[in-house]
């Protein structure tokens, strides 16, 4: 086995494009998700704190002995829902949102880096992140937060890194044609106001593939980027 990589939410979308385009041979590959996409699967509710502690074992069982080259954990899952002013949100799928876009990916995060610290091979943590992170857009409230949570975390946690260290990056990947776009497409303008521009970029057959995304992704970890990098795909 030349590399063990994790992606969660490889189920569907950019994260089963990541999946059936892993650019190592003999790569193992373990989705982490609810549904499960790849054939290898830790099945976990990554909105549910008492899931992470689960994960976080697993990541240490896996790593403990590890004598491979490469290890990776490319964080993907993620929700925009619920859309629509945060005033007006049902409270507990508010709650769910927050705790899967901002919490999640530096509790996950850091249990990585806790159970990788003693290897010697290489070790790549991406996350994923959006233009949400940097353009308020409202009705997005939890997903614009988290996504620029994801992104400080990033930063700080790259700083942190040794020399010999996990390369910690962030990554917005474009407008890509998953069902997360549609989801937003379908949304009133009352509840998304710039609903209109998302629709126009269909309309224009401006989005990118979820493969060309996963493609730009793992092309990544060939590029000289200082750790902590937050890099957009569409500026590369």
């Amino acid at each position: 086995m030349t590399a063990l990589v994790w992606i969660s939410g490889a189920s569907a979308g950019i994260g089963a494009a990541l999946a059936a385009a892993v650019p190592f041979p003999d790569a193992r590959v373990i989705d982490i998700s609810r549904s499960g996409g790849t054939a290898e699967h830790l099945r976990a509710d990554l909105a549910d704190p008492v899931e992470w502690s689960r994960v976080a074992a697993h990541f240490g069982g896996e790593l403990s002995a590890y004598d491979g080259e490469r290890v990776v954990f490319i964080h993907n899952a993620g929700t925009i829902t619920p859309i629509g002013p945060a005033a007006g949100a049902d409270p507990d799928a508010y709650a769910r949102a927050v705790l899967l876009n901002s919490a999640a990916p530096q509790v996950l995060g850091a249990a990585f880096l806790r159970a990788s610290a003693h290897l010697t091979c290489r070790r790549d943590l991406i996350m994923l992140s959006s233009g949400a992170a940097t353009t308020a857009y409202a009705g997005w409230s939890s997903y614009n937060a988290g996504k620029a949570a994801v992104e400080h975390w990033v930063r700080t946690v790259g700083q942190e890194q040794p020399a010999d260290g996990c390369r910690v990056i962030a990554v917005a990947p474009g407008v890509v044609d998953t069902a997360m776009q549609s989801e937003i497409r379908g949304t009133a303008e009352a509840d998304f106001p710039a609903v209109t521009r998302f629709l126009d970029l269909k309309r224009a057959g401006a989005l990118a593939t979820p493969e060309a995304a996963a493609t730009g992704i793992w092309s990544l970890l060939t590029r000289d980027l200082p750790n902590g990098a937050c890099v957009d795909l569409r500026k590369l």
